[in-house]
């Protein structure tokens, strides 16, 4: 499994309408609206990095209103909420 967080500046008055798209396409698995530098920080997680790439530059940047992305592909992902729902399967 490849996660990576993709920082992405959008046009102004466009976020929502660009966070929606952006949460069909295959690959992303959540879409955050933040403040700071980026507009949203979108989160991608698939099964190799040919997938990845193919998320990144044919889906994620075509959507119109993207201006500008940063991708950082994560060595290891660290989580407490993914630990506890492993746990949890079947157990009541």
């Amino acid at each position: 499994m490849v996660s990576s967080i993709v920082l992405m500046k959008i046009e102004k008055n466009k976020v929502g309408e660009v966070a929606e798209k952006l949460t069909d396409i295959q690959g992303v698995s959540e879409v955050f609206s933040v403040a700071g530098r980026c507009d949203l920080v979108c989160m991608v997680r698939v099964a190799d990095n040919e997938q990845l790439a193919e998320a990144v530059t044919e889906r994620v940047l075509k959507v119109e209103g993207v201006l500008e992305t940063e991708t950082m592909i994560a060595f290891r992902v660290f989580s407490k909420h993914d630990l506890e729902g492993m746990f949890s399967v079947g157990l009541n």
